[in-house]
């Protein structure tokens, strides 16, 4: 009996531990998922953090590239798409096969978004050029910060028409400068140093972008007073429309030194307007797009394309501008990319010059592979052009041929990076040989045409 009830009580004893070490495991190893929890937490929000930190930053850029050679078998020069006498008005001609510049741009943004929605960007741009195939290009270079500004946007403090604005400082390249890329020249580039207001929205189809832009013309000897032109602006955008109104003013720009092959009475004031279509189609008809407009200027705001840059206007200068261009495919492996621009200006340099010039230009793609493709481009462009002492009227052509490389050619004309091997043969009248469009610091001159140029060159963007 004593041994039974002994029996017993060893068995009590071993449940009642047994018991209790299966409560210590079960509270160890709630315990245990309960850190595990906690690393995982921290875990997750060591990544969000990581994404966030690294979405902060963006790097884009543009380059190019390239060789040229002349039939001579010498380094080609004076090429490019501003080549011909037109060149120092703007006159751009088809840039395939014909650039011989190295050039590079580097941009690094950071971004910040906040949980209210409100965000801000600063970017800093820095670009370089040179004309030398070396590697070390120290004596050549350009380099310098083309942009630095911080926008911000997403405010709370801005409601009804300002709900989905932006502001601005600093200096840069206006965030709706468009160009025709393949003639290497913008429409409308307003850049310098300021501040401004992106997408008021007054009503579901009207926009508008507000800003002031300051840009230096130089010195006047007598006071070292600094002359800067200033740029206010109003850009709206109407549906498919848009309608950009600048004027400018450029105090004692008269006074700056003169030089006595260019007796002009330089302008202290400008206007500036352009009207454009930016169509979602080519033309009213089939994929890609067109756009096409006139841009009108008076006194500094006669430079058209860099609005407000030159400060070497007559205070009489007038001129006009049209343009149009566009993108489509029209066969299953054929692109084609149409563009027109043409200026005529007068009392620009002087009183009673006056300067004529259009050019047309086509580029083909024929897609033979998934990488490999033919473009083709023919440029011409006519030139009537008096500076008040001489005169001379006459063509440019120039027809080019580039096999070109890219990861598929199926992305279209502004896929890149490109790698592409061109010739062209480029010519123009004699009466336009050697012919200066001024007597100032606009000249441009041509030699003689008729010359074959072979290119290598690469070209990105990102």
């Amino acid at each position: 009996m004593k041994k039974s009830l002994l029996s017993l009580a060893v068995s009590f004893a071993v449940t009642c531990s047994g018991a209790a070490l299966a409560q210590g495991d079960t509270a160890s190893l709630e315990q245990r998922i309960a850190d595990l929890e906690k690393r995982l937490e921290k875990t997750e929000q060591v990544a969000v953090d990581a994404e966030k930190q690294a979405s902060a930053f963006e790097f884009h850029g543009y380059a190019r590239s390239g060789l040229l050679i002349n039939d001579d078998l010498n380094g080609a020069s004076g090429t490019g798409p501003y080549m011909t006498a037109a060149g120092a008005l703007g006159g751009a001609v088809g840039r395939l096969g014909i650039e011989d510049d190295n050039y590079v741009e580097v941009i690094l943004d950071h971004n910040i978004s906040q949980d209210d929605g409100s965000w801000s960007k600063y970017r800093v741009m820095i670009a370089d050029s040179t004309e030398t195939n070396n590697e070390w290009t120290a004596d050549d270079s350009k380099l310098n910060v083309r942009q630095i500004f911080a926008e911000l946007g997403g405010l709370d403090s801005f409601d009804g028409a300002l709900a989905y604005a932006s502001i601005w400082a600093g200096k840069r390249f206006d965030r709706d400068n468009f160009d025709i890329h393949f003639m290497d020249t913008d429409i409308v580039f307003l850049s310098g140093t300021g501040a401004g207001i992106y997408d008021v929205q007054f009503s579901e189809d009207w926009q508008s972008n507000f800003s002031i832009y300051g840009r230096d013309f130089g010195t006047i000897d007598s006071s070292s007073l600094e002359v800067e032109n200033y740029i206010v602006t109003m850009n709206n955008y109407i549906g498919q429309w848009q309608l950009m109104l600048n004027a400018m003013t450029a105090a004692d720009n008269e006074d700056r030194d003169q030089t006595a092959s260019s007796p002009t009475k330089r302008a202290e004031n400008g206007y500036h307007a352009l009207l454009a279509y930016h169509g979602n189609n080519f033309y009213g008809g089939g994929e890609g797009f067109s756009k096409t407009g006139i841009l009108v200027g008076q006194g500094l705001g006669a430079e058209l394309k860099g609005i407000g840059s030159n400060g070497n206007l007559n205070e009489d200068a007038q001129a006009v501008r049209l343009f149009s261009y566009g993108v489509t495919r029209f066969a299953d492996n054929w692109r084609i990319a149409p563009a027109f621009l043409g200026e005529f200006s007068k009392d620009r340099v002087k009183d009673g010059d006056e300067f004529l010039w259009a050019t047309a230009n086509v580029r083909l793609a024929q897609e033979l592979t998934k990488n490999f493709e033919m473009v083709y481009e023919g440029s011409y462009q006519y030139m009537d052009l008096d500076n008040g002492t001489e005169q001379a009227d006459g063509s440019f052509y120039k027809a080019t041929i580039a096999p070109t490389f890219k990861l598929d050619t199926s992305g279209g004309f502004f896929q890149r990076p490109e790698i592409r091997f061109a010739a062209s043969y480029v010519d123009w009248s004699e009466n336009l040989n050697n012919y200066s469009v001024s007597l100032d610091n606009d000249a441009s001159t041509m030699g003689e045409g008729g010359e074959m140029i072979f290119a290598l060159q690469m070209e990105t963007w990102f």
